[in-house]
């Protein structure tokens, strides 16, 4: 499919010294009177500091005691450097080390039997990252197809790079699908010589703001898949818009679970996930010239290219 898609379903100077002269003047030759004079003064002085204390005592009576300081409003489910729940390391690496060999059992899996062409050709402009062509994916937490997607978007990216951490939360109870098991990427950080990944998690499990695009990824957002989740647009080249397989699939499961089954190619969860992860993998090796070698060279990775 080529060209476009449509739209989807913050006192003076000096005082002292007259007062001095003053005294001096008044004082006798005896020098009485200076000493009249400094007894005065040291008086003047006990007088204006017992004066002081009594301001200060009266402000502090009526004032009261400090007021205490407003108690801290409750921090947004997001403001922290991650949401969800830190996946153990075994899961994580259940989800990030799919072998090949199960990869290229599924193929496209489940995805093509239902859409011939899920992945879109689009002449939009290039996206780009540190001088690496670059990945965008706008979604959000409470989303049930971008909870679907996630799973096969960190299979794939793990093929071209390190993405880390691995956060598991689940999509929103009362939306379709619901409590689907999945992932989030608010927070994540992406290493690849390859490929740039950035992700947008746009909206909490709660529909609260999150994370927002910029102008630009705006844009590329508003010209193929304006306000739908989730939209990937790999490089100005090829979109991806809603979810290549059914998240009923992964209703009820934990997120071992779904590890687990994605080891397993006849599982209806492989079949799915790992169907969308080959398709995106294929598009991924459009961007970067087909390299790795060891990954876009396979026969399975060539079939699909074929099919975007």
């Amino acid at each position: 499919m080529s060209g476009e898609l449509p739209g989807n379903i913050n006192r003076s100077p000096g005082w002292e010294t007259d007062v001095l002269s003053e005294a001096a003047t008044r004082s006798g030759p005896d020098g009485r009177g200076r000493g009249r004079f400094r007894i005065l003064m040291a008086g003047g002085a006990v007088a204006l500091v017992l004066a002081i204390v009594a301001v200060i005592v009266v402000i502090r009576v009526n004032a009261g005691s400090p007021a205490p300081s407003p108690a801290p409003t409750s921090a947004p489910a997001a403001s922290g450097p991650n949401t969800g729940t830190l996946l153990p390391a075994s899961v994580a690496a259940q989800v990030t080390g799919v072998p090949v060999g199960t990869l290229d059992a599924v193929g496209g899996g489940s995805v093509l039997s239902s859409d011939s062409t899920p992945v879109s050709r689009v002449s939009g402009s290039p996206l780009s990252s540190g001088g690496k062509p670059e990945m965008l994916y706008i979604g959000a937490e409470f989303c049930p197809y971008c909870a679907a997607m996630r799973w096969s978007m960190a299979v794939a990216l793990s093929r071209f790079g390190r993405l880390s951490p691995l956060h598991g939360i689940h999509s929103s109870s009362t939306d379709l699908d619901p409590n689907t098991p999945t992932l989030t990427f608010y927070g994540s950080s992406y290493a690849s010589p390859y490929l740039a990944f950035v992700p947008v998690e746009n909206q909490t499990v709660s529909h609260g703001p999150l994370q927002k695009p910029t102008p630009a990824e705006q844009a590329a957002w508003n010209r193929y898949d304006p306000n739908s989740y989730p939209f990937i647009d790999f490089g100005g080249k090829y979109v991806i818009s809603g979810a290549m397989y059914d998240p009923a699939v992964l209703a009820g499961q934990t997120w071992a679970g779904v590890a687990a089954a994605l080891h397993d190619p006849s599982s209806p969860i492989a079949q799915g996930a790992l169907g969308a992860a080959n398709l995106m993998t294929a598009a991924i090796c459009g961007l970067t010239g087909g390299q790795p070698g060891s990954v876009c060279s396979s026969s399975t990775i060539k079939g699909l290219e074929t099919r975007l």
